[in-house]
């Protein structure tokens, strides 16, 4: 091939959509790095291990009360154990689980924009931008789009769990991403790859819906149109509401976090540590009757549990 012919080849430009989705990729993988160790201690704090005693310090208000030790103090005794590096176990799962999760929602996404979101209230004209009608068409779009991709990415989430709570016991029964794949299906069958998945996706769905529908709610009846800086004081608000949505369900992600790592072969999800609980809904049961279902939510200023007591040998509190 002579150069001329080679300078007549076409040339195929990378369509907007493909860029768009490499780059929240590589948005989301570098966020991701940085968040691990935080995620990392919050998955070790909702499965109930405390390796440090609680200390007496002061509340907001100057008053001398038992603490649980927070972030910081976490991070320092995995980094005494494990070292820095060993913050950051159960990345690479998760990693998958993020680049794949983005691709799928992306797909999905884009094929309900080009098929039509079910009218959902019912009229056929198309929905006013702003209106009820329009935003629960939206959210249905993004919430079939959540799903799938929360589906799809969910073994490679239930690893990561794994990974992480393997500190507790101290095993390395999950190192990595393909021989843990092999593991769970040899172990749990296919089921064992979408445990928690239940609870996981009604927290999702749930989450998704509040938000939305309590955003356009302070929009529409809250905020003015002619007040100044609408756009900013509307992105204000949507984040608030989803700050609420996800306290509100967070019980959903607690309970999805202890079904994956449940009964799994690990010393963080077995007696005498830990309870099996032959559903979601048993643990739900179970955490709610124990005062726990926020267990793991504040990684700062945690307070000691009213009438617990701390067992040193098994590092949590009866």
């Amino acid at each position: 091939m002579t150069q001329d012919q080679r300078e007549e080849l076409p040339v195929s430009p990378v369509s907007p959509k493909m860029a768009d989705t490499c780059g929240q990729v590589l948005l989301g993988s570098g966020l991701t790095v940085l968040s691990h160790p935080l995620m990392y201690i919050k998955v070790l704090i909702q499965v109930g291990h405390e390796p440090l005693p609680p200390t007496l310090g002061r509340n907001l208000f100057g008053r001398q009360v038992y603490q649980l030790p927070g972030l910081f103090a976490y991070a320092k005794h995995i980094i005494k154990i494990d070292g820095k590096v060993g913050l950051f176990k159960g990345l690479g799962p998760r990693l998958c689980a993020g680049t794949i999760g983005t691709v799928v929602h992306s797909k999905v996404v884009q094929k309900c924009q080009e098929q039509g979101t079910p009218q959902v209230l019912g009229s056929q004209q198309k929905a006013v931008e702003g209106s009820l009608q329009h935003v629960v068409n939206e959210t249905t779009k993004e919430m079939i789009a959540r799903s799938c991709a929360t589906i799809v990415t969910h073994p490679f989430h239930v690893i990561t769990l794994r990974c992480m709570v393997q500190f507790i016991g101290r095993e390395t029964k999950y190192s990595g991403v393909f021989d843990s794949i092999i593991t769970v299906y040899r172990e749990e069958g296919i089921l064992g790859f979408f445990a928690g998945l239940i609870p996981r996706l009604l927290g999702d769905v749930l989450s998704l819906w509040i938000c939305n529908l309590l955003a356009h709610l302070i929009n529409t009846y809250a905020i003015d149109d002619s007040m100044s800086h609408m756009g900013e004081i509307k992105n204000c608000s949507q984040a608030v509401t989803g700050f609420f949505a996800s306290m509100l369900t967070y019980p959903f992600v607690l309970v999805s976090n202890l079904m994956a790592v449940n009964n799994c072969g690990l010393a963080g999800g077995l007696p005498p540590y830990a309870s099996v609980y032959p559903t979601w809904v048993d643990c739900w049961r179970h955490l709610s009757q124990e005062g726990n279902m926020s267990r793991g939510n504040s990684l700062f200023f945690r307070k000691l549990p009213a009438g617990k007591m701390y067992a040193i040998d098994q590092k949590r509190f009866f």
